[in-house]
């Protein structure tokens, strides 16, 4: 189904829009719960890739299919992996099948894990036997997709002696390894991360094991990387205003970032920690000046950063992109196609992307997504500039469901066909 988005008027100056809780969050809190069972959590993500999460903990099937899911598939290797004697085939779409996890397969089979690959060497389906993962240290590369490490991370306070990480070279997403770290400390583990930099640095994560957590209840704060969208839309408005809920001013996602970097791109935040809500603003910026990021610890922003740098026709040069190629579809590839149908001149390498500034951006194009929501959102707010149609357009569904009822608060209307 394709969404035909057009911009017509706005009911209102100012629109509050609720998001969803982030994703990041509520699936590192279910693989805890599913470990924990005194843990009670309220706003979690509707998402599709936290439904998946959910159900596959709460079920008893032999095999387990998390579709387009890549944290799902990355956090569940490991939770049923020191399952003792449970045993299931961990599968996913196509595209999962085509994800690499060699590198936490490798670091789970260090620990005792039994894992098996029942297609191509270092891909997914997996067979998985559940064991008691007695081995208490692992070395890793740093330079990975950070969930890999969360995914240790994870079930470390109930393996029977804890873990040790060590992690060899510069860390990757730092921010999501925080996150982990302080949602650990908060059920009461005892952790700590030592972080050094450069190439031949040696970083070590230690995690205690812990019998049982006392009885809590955590809120999961609304998603960050859903909020750029808005940011966007901000950024490429005449006078938007958008208040978006609930969000903290210290905040545990690396996303909140998009604080300071759209400051540059014409949007002002403003927090009111009581209600615990943002406001943004639109604010005159200098378009001559060229946007240059390094997004190594906010990946999951450059495709927004990329199309509002080219809805406000300015250049950018973002760099700290290597793990893009190996999320739901190759996002430097992705976005490089889409924007030069767009009329923009892009380069990629395996870690970078580099825009120029476009005046005259062609209209009326059809925005493939690749099976990825971030494509699909990243490149909506374009409607509030020129008629544009998202293909596949529900691909939002996997992070943030009410996506497009959001866009129609703020007078874009859509048409689903």
């Amino acid at each position: 189904m394709n969404a035909h988005l057009s911009f017509t008027e706005r009911s209102s100056q100012a629109t509050e829009i609720l998001v969803t809780g982030s994703k990041s969050e509520s699936n590192r809190l279910l693989i805890l719960q599913a470990l924990f069972n005194s843990i009670t959590i309220e706003n979690i993500s509707n998402s599709d890739d936290t439904q998946v999460l959910k159900k596959a903990l709460c079920s008893t099937d032999k095999t387990i299919d998390v579709h387009h899911a890549g944290t799902a598939m990355r956090f569940l290797s490991a939770y049923f992996a020191c399952q003792e004697n449970r045993e299931v085939v961990l599968t996913g779409s196509e595209r999962m099948q085509q994800r690499p996890i060699t590198i936490l397969v490798n670091a789970l089979r260090v620990l005792g894990a039994d894992i098996t690959y029942l297609n191509k060497e270092g891909y997914p389906p997996l067979q998985i036997k559940g064991k008691d993962l007695v081995q208490a240290t692992v070395t890793m590369k740093a330079n990975i997709s950070s969930q890999y490490i969360s995914a240790l991370m994870l079930i470390a306070p109930s393996l029977p002696k804890g873990l040790k990480i060590i992690l060899e070279g510069e860390v990757t997403s730092v921010p999501y390894i925080n996150m982990t770290l302080q949602l650990l400390e908060v059920l009461g583990v005892r952790c700590h991360f030592f972080s050094s930099e450069g190439e031949d640095a040696t970083s070590e994560i230690s995690i205690n094991a812990i019998s049982e957590i006392s009885k809590k209840t955590l809120t999961v704060e609304s998603d960050w990387s859903s909020a750029s969208y808005f940011f966007s839309l901000v950024a490429l408005s005449e006078d938007f205003q958008i208040t978006l809920t609930s969000y903290k001013m210290e905040s545990l996602q690396g996303d909140r970032a998009l604080v300071d970097i759209y400051k540059n791109l014409g949007v002002s935040t403003v927090f009111d920690p009581s209600e615990e809500r943002i406001t943004l603003s639109r604010i005159p910026i200098d378009v001559s000046k060229k946007v240059t990021l390094d997004l190594v610890n906010t990946p999951d922003i450059a495709q927004t950063i990329a199309v509002t740098c080219f809805g406000l026709g300015i250049g950018c040069d973002l760099i700290g992109l290597h793990t893009l190629k190996i999320k739901e579809t190759d996002r430097l590839e992705a976005l490089k196609t889409e924007l030069e149908k767009l009329g923009a001149v892009v380069r990629i390498s395996n870690d970078s992307l580099q825009l120029e500034p476009c005046s005259n951006p062609v209209s009326g194009v059809t925005i493939k997504t690749f099976q990825d929501h971030r494509m699909a959102m990243a490149f909506a707010p374009l409607s509030l500039l020129f008629p544009i149609v998202i293909e596949d357009a529900m691909v939002v569904t996997k992070s943030f469901p009410q996506f497009y009822d959001a866009l129609e608060k703020l007078g874009i209307a859509i048409d689903l066909k």
